[in-house]
Protein backbone atom coordinates (compact mmCIF):
# COMPACT_ATOMS: atom_id res chain seq x y z
CA UNK A 1 0.00 0.00 0.00
CA UNK A 2 1.14 3.40 -0.74
CA UNK A 3 2.31 6.06 1.89
CA UNK A 4 0.49 8.99 1.89
CA UNK A 5 0.05 11.81 4.58
CA UNK A 6 -3.19 11.84 6.49
CA UNK A 7 -4.98 14.96 6.01
CA UNK A 8 -7.21 16.59 8.26
CA UNK A 9 -10.50 14.86 7.31
CA UNK A 10 -8.99 11.73 7.83
CA UNK A 11 -7.08 13.20 11.37
CA UNK A 12 -11.44 13.97 12.40
CA UNK A 13 -12.43 10.07 11.43
CA UNK A 14 -9.51 8.55 13.57
CA UNK A 15 -10.44 10.63 16.27
CA UNK A 16 -14.08 9.53 16.46
CA UNK A 17 -13.25 6.19 15.65
CA UNK A 18 -10.52 6.00 17.94
CA UNK A 19 -12.81 7.31 20.84
CA UNK A 20 -16.04 5.25 20.08
CA UNK A 21 -13.61 2.30 20.90
CA UNK A 22 -11.96 1.13 17.44
CA UNK A 23 -8.80 -0.85 17.26
CA UNK A 24 -6.19 0.08 15.00
CA UNK A 25 -6.68 -2.37 12.75
CA UNK A 26 -10.43 -1.64 12.09
CA UNK A 27 -9.73 2.06 11.88
CA UNK A 28 -7.21 1.24 9.65
CA UNK A 29 -9.82 -0.73 7.25
CA UNK A 30 -12.39 2.30 7.27
CA UNK A 31 -9.66 5.43 6.30
CA UNK A 32 -8.25 2.67 4.12
CA UNK A 33 -4.48 2.72 5.51
CA UNK A 34 -2.37 0.35 6.85
CA UNK A 35 -2.25 -0.47 10.43
CA UNK A 36 1.12 0.63 11.29
CA UNK A 37 0.38 4.09 9.80
CA UNK A 38 -2.58 4.42 11.63
CA UNK A 39 -0.57 3.39 15.14
CA UNK A 40 2.47 5.93 13.94
CA UNK A 41 -0.48 8.44 13.37
CA UNK A 42 -1.33 8.35 16.94
CA UNK A 43 2.01 7.92 18.61
CA UNK A 44 3.59 10.80 17.60
CA UNK A 45 0.73 13.29 17.29
CA UNK A 46 -1.30 12.67 20.18
CA UNK A 47 -0.43 15.69 22.48
CA UNK A 48 -1.00 15.09 26.75
CA UNK A 49 -2.17 11.63 25.80
CA UNK A 50 -5.15 12.11 24.17
CA UNK A 51 -5.73 12.44 20.21
CA UNK A 52 -7.14 15.80 18.96
CA UNK A 53 -7.52 16.05 15.29
CA UNK A 54 -6.69 19.66 15.27
CA UNK A 55 -3.78 19.78 17.21
CA UNK A 56 -2.42 16.39 15.20
CA UNK A 57 -2.31 18.16 12.22
CA UNK A 58 -0.71 21.15 13.45
CA UNK A 59 1.54 19.23 14.74
CA UNK A 60 2.06 16.85 12.02
CA UNK A 61 2.74 20.11 9.56
CA UNK A 62 5.21 21.67 11.93
CA UNK A 63 7.17 18.20 11.39
CA UNK A 64 6.89 18.27 7.76
CA UNK A 65 7.89 22.44 7.84
CA UNK A 66 11.04 21.27 10.05
CA UNK A 67 11.78 18.14 7.64
CA UNK A 68 12.38 20.72 4.25
CA UNK A 69 14.72 22.59 6.31
CA UNK A 70 17.52 19.79 5.28
CA UNK A 71 20.79 20.22 7.30
CA UNK A 72 19.79 22.58 9.75
CA UNK A 73 21.57 20.79 12.37
CA UNK A 74 24.96 22.01 11.02
CA UNK A 75 23.87 25.45 9.77
CA UNK A 76 22.99 25.94 13.55
CA UNK A 77 26.19 25.22 14.88
CA UNK A 78 29.43 27.08 13.17
CA UNK A 79 32.02 25.39 14.41
CA UNK A 80 30.78 21.49 12.87
CA UNK A 81 30.13 23.25 9.86
CA UNK A 82 33.83 24.86 9.40
CA UNK A 83 34.84 21.40 10.71
CA UNK A 84 32.72 19.66 7.54
CA UNK A 85 34.51 22.47 5.02
CA UNK A 86 37.85 22.05 6.24
CA UNK A 87 38.51 17.92 6.13
CA UNK A 88 36.00 17.73 2.73
CA UNK A 89 38.50 20.29 0.81
CA UNK A 90 41.77 20.04 2.39
CA UNK A 91 41.88 16.56 3.71
CA UNK A 92 39.89 15.00 1.26
CA UNK A 93 37.52 13.05 3.88
CA UNK A 94 34.36 11.64 3.09
CA UNK A 95 31.15 12.67 5.15
CA UNK A 96 31.05 9.08 7.17
CA UNK A 97 34.61 9.84 8.19
CA UNK A 98 34.12 13.31 9.31
CA UNK A 99 30.98 12.40 11.04
CA UNK A 100 33.40 8.86 12.61
CA UNK A 101 36.03 11.94 13.39
CA UNK A 102 33.82 14.43 14.86
CA UNK A 103 31.75 12.27 17.34
CA UNK A 104 35.23 10.93 18.66
CA UNK A 105 36.47 14.13 19.39
CA UNK A 106 33.81 14.64 21.63
CA UNK A 107 32.66 18.45 21.17
CA UNK A 108 30.43 20.03 23.76
CA UNK A 109 27.93 22.89 23.20
CA UNK A 110 28.03 25.37 25.63
CA UNK A 111 25.46 23.44 28.02
CA UNK A 112 28.36 21.04 27.80
CA UNK A 113 26.15 18.50 26.11
CA UNK A 114 28.02 16.19 23.18
CA UNK A 115 26.84 17.54 19.95
CA UNK A 116 26.52 13.91 17.25
CA UNK A 117 26.83 13.78 14.15
CA UNK A 118 25.81 11.45 11.31
CA UNK A 119 26.59 10.92 8.11
CA UNK A 120 23.17 11.19 6.35
CA UNK A 121 22.51 14.23 8.08
CA UNK A 122 25.89 15.60 6.54
CA UNK A 123 24.99 14.13 3.21
CA UNK A 124 21.18 16.32 3.66
CA UNK A 125 23.26 19.63 4.35
CA UNK A 126 25.50 19.20 1.54
CA UNK A 127 22.40 18.37 -0.91
CA UNK A 128 20.71 21.31 0.61
CA UNK A 129 21.17 25.24 -0.68
CA UNK A 130 23.42 25.99 2.39
CA UNK A 131 26.12 22.92 1.70
CA UNK A 132 25.36 22.33 -2.13
CA UNK A 133 28.83 24.20 -2.80
CA UNK A 134 30.72 21.79 -0.83
CA UNK A 135 29.37 18.76 -3.08
CA UNK A 136 32.76 19.33 -5.44
CA UNK A 137 34.64 18.16 -2.61
CA UNK A 138 32.82 15.06 -3.10
CA UNK A 139 34.10 11.70 -4.75
CA UNK A 140 31.65 11.24 -6.64
CA UNK A 141 30.96 15.15 -6.76
CA UNK A 142 27.10 14.29 -6.89
CA UNK A 143 25.04 17.45 -6.51
CA UNK A 144 21.54 15.61 -5.97
CA UNK A 145 19.98 12.77 -3.85
CA UNK A 146 20.03 9.59 -4.91
CA UNK A 147 16.53 8.13 -6.40
CA UNK A 148 15.09 6.03 -3.73
CA UNK A 149 14.73 2.47 -4.59
CA UNK A 150 11.11 1.93 -5.85
CA UNK A 151 9.83 5.89 -5.77
CA UNK A 152 10.17 8.72 -8.12
CA UNK A 153 13.15 10.23 -9.66
CA UNK A 154 13.65 13.48 -7.18
CA UNK A 155 11.97 16.79 -9.02
CA UNK A 156 14.29 18.77 -7.44
CA UNK A 157 17.91 19.74 -9.96
CA UNK A 158 20.62 22.04 -7.95
CA UNK A 159 22.40 24.16 -9.26
CA UNK A 160 26.46 23.54 -9.60
CA UNK A 161 28.91 25.05 -7.90
CA UNK A 162 27.05 28.42 -7.29
CA UNK A 163 28.64 31.30 -5.09
CA UNK A 164 25.98 32.14 -1.86
CA UNK A 165 25.01 36.30 -2.32
CA UNK A 166 26.81 36.15 1.25
CA UNK A 167 30.06 36.41 -0.51
CA UNK A 168 29.20 39.30 -2.32
CA UNK A 169 31.47 42.70 -1.54
CA UNK A 170 29.46 45.27 0.04
CA UNK A 171 30.22 48.10 -2.75
CA UNK A 172 27.45 45.92 -4.63
CA UNK A 173 25.09 45.33 -1.79
CA UNK A 174 25.20 49.18 -1.08
CA UNK A 175 24.90 50.22 -4.88
CA UNK A 176 27.65 52.19 -4.85
CA UNK A 177 29.74 50.66 -7.80
CA UNK A 178 28.15 50.07 -11.45
CA UNK A 179 28.50 47.08 -13.50
CA UNK A 180 26.86 44.79 -11.19
CA UNK A 181 23.45 43.26 -12.45
CA UNK A 182 20.54 41.12 -11.52
CA UNK A 183 18.37 38.69 -13.86
CA UNK A 184 15.41 36.80 -13.99
CA UNK A 185 12.80 35.40 -15.48
CA UNK A 186 9.11 36.50 -15.33
CA UNK A 187 6.35 33.60 -14.57
CA UNK A 188 3.92 33.01 -17.42
CA UNK A 189 0.94 31.02 -17.51
CA UNK A 190 0.86 27.19 -18.34
CA UNK A 191 0.02 27.29 -21.85
CA UNK A 192 2.76 29.72 -23.07
CA UNK A 193 5.94 28.41 -24.20
CA UNK A 194 7.61 32.26 -24.31
CA UNK A 195 9.01 33.67 -21.07
CA UNK A 196 9.71 37.25 -20.26
CA UNK A 197 13.80 37.35 -19.75
CA UNK A 198 15.03 40.34 -17.31
CA UNK A 199 18.64 42.03 -16.83
CA UNK A 200 18.53 44.68 -14.62
CA UNK A 201 21.52 47.14 -13.21
CA UNK A 202 21.64 47.43 -9.89
CA UNK A 203 23.04 50.82 -9.39
CA UNK A 204 21.22 52.47 -12.00
CA UNK A 205 17.57 50.13 -12.07
CA UNK A 206 17.89 50.49 -15.77
CA UNK A 207 15.97 46.96 -16.98
CA UNK A 208 16.92 45.05 -20.14
CA UNK A 209 13.50 42.80 -21.13
CA UNK A 210 13.12 40.19 -23.89
CA UNK A 211 10.90 37.52 -25.23
CA UNK A 212 12.83 34.34 -25.39
CA UNK A 213 11.47 31.18 -26.63
CA UNK A 214 11.37 29.09 -22.89
CA UNK A 215 13.03 29.14 -19.87
CA UNK A 216 16.27 27.03 -21.46
CA UNK A 217 17.44 29.79 -23.39
CA UNK A 218 17.45 31.65 -20.20
CA UNK A 219 20.99 31.81 -20.40
CA UNK A 220 21.46 32.91 -23.83
CA UNK A 221 19.29 35.86 -23.31
CA UNK A 222 20.71 37.15 -20.18
CA UNK A 223 24.55 36.83 -22.63
CA UNK A 224 22.64 39.02 -25.30
CA UNK A 225 21.59 41.25 -23.28
CA UNK A 226 25.29 41.70 -21.52
CA UNK A 227 26.83 40.86 -24.12
CA UNK A 228 27.51 44.31 -25.71
CA UNK A 229 28.18 46.32 -22.34
CA UNK A 230 30.51 42.95 -21.13
CA UNK A 231 33.29 45.56 -20.74
CA UNK A 232 31.12 47.11 -18.17
CA UNK A 233 29.84 44.23 -16.42
CA UNK A 234 31.43 42.99 -13.06
CA UNK A 235 28.67 40.58 -11.38
CA UNK A 236 25.51 38.85 -12.01
CA UNK A 237 23.17 37.63 -9.46
CA UNK A 238 20.44 34.82 -9.60
CA UNK A 239 17.60 33.24 -7.93
CA UNK A 240 17.89 29.03 -7.80
CA UNK A 241 15.34 28.86 -10.65
CA UNK A 242 15.85 25.77 -12.96
CA UNK A 243 16.43 27.95 -15.57
CA UNK A 244 19.64 29.21 -14.20
CA UNK A 245 21.42 25.48 -13.77
CA UNK A 246 23.80 26.27 -16.69
CA UNK A 247 24.69 29.53 -15.41
CA UNK A 248 28.95 28.76 -16.12
CA UNK A 249 28.58 29.15 -19.42
CA UNK A 250 27.93 32.93 -18.71
CA UNK A 251 31.30 33.07 -17.73
CA UNK A 252 30.42 35.55 -15.59
CA UNK A 253 30.82 36.42 -11.60
CA UNK A 254 27.67 34.81 -10.34
CA UNK A 255 26.25 35.38 -7.41
CA UNK A 256 23.05 33.14 -5.92
CA UNK A 257 20.36 33.88 -3.57
CA UNK A 258 19.49 31.77 -0.84
CA UNK A 259 16.65 29.53 -1.30
CA UNK A 260 13.29 31.29 -1.24
CA UNK A 261 14.51 35.12 -0.57
CA UNK A 262 14.00 36.50 -4.25
CA UNK A 263 13.85 40.01 -2.16
CA UNK A 264 18.00 39.33 -1.68
CA UNK A 265 17.53 40.67 -5.72
CA UNK A 266 14.79 43.27 -5.12
CA UNK A 267 15.77 45.86 -8.05
CA UNK A 268 14.73 43.15 -10.39
CA UNK A 269 11.66 41.79 -8.09
CA UNK A 270 10.64 45.58 -8.05
CA UNK A 271 10.67 46.33 -12.19
CA UNK A 272 9.00 42.93 -12.69
CA UNK A 273 6.11 44.23 -10.58
CA UNK A 274 5.84 47.71 -12.13
CA UNK A 275 6.32 45.59 -15.55
CA UNK A 276 3.24 43.37 -14.63
CA UNK A 277 0.99 47.11 -14.88
CA UNK A 278 1.69 46.20 -18.97
CA UNK A 279 1.64 42.43 -18.48
CA UNK A 280 -0.90 41.09 -16.29
CA UNK A 281 -0.09 37.48 -14.43
CA UNK A 282 -2.77 35.71 -16.34
CA UNK A 283 -2.60 37.42 -19.64
CA UNK A 284 -0.69 35.50 -22.49
CA UNK A 285 2.47 36.36 -23.69
CA UNK A 286 1.13 35.77 -27.32
CA UNK A 287 -1.00 38.65 -26.97
CA UNK A 288 2.00 40.75 -26.51
CA UNK A 289 5.10 41.86 -29.57
CA UNK A 290 8.27 42.24 -29.59
CA UNK A 291 7.35 46.07 -30.25
CA UNK A 292 5.37 45.95 -27.52
CA UNK A 293 8.01 44.75 -25.04
CA UNK A 294 10.65 46.97 -26.33
CA UNK A 295 8.59 49.82 -25.35
CA UNK A 296 7.45 48.95 -21.94
CA UNK A 297 11.19 48.86 -21.34
CA UNK A 298 11.36 52.14 -22.59
CA UNK A 299 8.45 53.22 -20.43
CA UNK A 300 10.43 52.07 -17.00
CA UNK A 301 13.88 53.30 -18.41
CA UNK A 302 12.61 56.75 -18.81
CA UNK A 303 10.04 57.06 -15.88
CA UNK A 304 11.82 58.95 -12.91
CA UNK A 305 13.34 57.24 -9.67
CA UNK A 306 12.78 58.91 -5.67
CA UNK A 307 16.56 56.34 -5.39
CA UNK A 308 18.22 57.99 -7.66
CA UNK A 309 16.97 61.60 -6.90
CA UNK A 310 14.16 61.76 -9.69
CA UNK A 311 16.91 61.06 -12.10
CA UNK A 312 15.74 57.99 -14.86
CA UNK A 313 17.06 54.52 -15.23
CA UNK A 314 18.60 55.49 -18.74
CA UNK A 315 20.03 59.04 -17.53
CA UNK A 316 22.16 57.68 -15.04
CA UNK A 317 22.95 54.07 -17.01
CA UNK A 318 24.11 56.33 -19.62
CA UNK A 319 25.80 58.74 -17.67
CA UNK A 320 27.71 55.77 -16.02
CA UNK A 321 28.74 53.84 -19.26
CA UNK A 322 30.28 57.19 -19.83
CA UNK A 323 32.41 57.67 -17.09
CA UNK A 324 33.45 53.88 -17.30
CA UNK A 325 34.10 55.13 -21.24
CA UNK A 326 32.53 52.47 -22.04
CA UNK A 327 30.89 51.72 -25.79
CA UNK A 328 27.93 49.31 -26.42
CA UNK A 329 29.44 47.07 -29.16
CA UNK A 330 26.89 48.33 -32.23
CA UNK A 331 26.75 45.12 -34.09
CA UNK A 332 24.84 43.50 -31.17
CA UNK A 333 22.40 46.04 -31.15
CA UNK A 334 19.91 46.77 -33.29
CA UNK A 335 17.72 50.37 -32.76
CA UNK A 336 14.11 51.35 -33.70
CA UNK A 337 14.40 54.83 -33.96
CA UNK A 338 10.97 55.42 -35.46
CA UNK A 339 8.99 54.23 -32.77
CA UNK A 340 11.54 56.45 -30.44
CA UNK A 341 11.77 52.85 -28.29
CA UNK A 342 16.27 52.56 -26.68
CA UNK A 343 18.37 49.96 -28.00
CA UNK A 344 17.74 46.94 -27.48
CA UNK A 345 19.45 43.26 -27.73
CA UNK A 346 19.22 40.91 -30.16
CA UNK A 347 18.80 37.16 -29.15
CA UNK A 348 21.74 35.11 -30.66
CA UNK A 349 20.00 31.82 -30.41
Amino acid sequence: MRYQHFTQDERNELSILLNRGYLHREIAKALGKNRSSVSREISRNTVNEIYDPKKANTKAQVKRLESKYQGMKIVKVPKLADYLLQHLRDDHWTPEEVAGRWNAENHMNDSGKKIIVTAPSIYKYLYSSHGQSLCQYLISKRYKLRKRKGGNKSKKQLIPNKVSIELRPEAVNERTEFGHFEGDTLGRIKTDSDVICGILERMSRFIFIEKIQGLKYAMDGFNAMLNPYHNAVKSLTLDNGVENIKWEKLGLTTYFCHAYSSWEKGGIENLFGRLRRFIPKKASLKDYSEKDVIGFANTLNNTPRKCLNWQTPKEVFEKQLALAKVEPDAKNITTNTSNNYPQQVQLTI
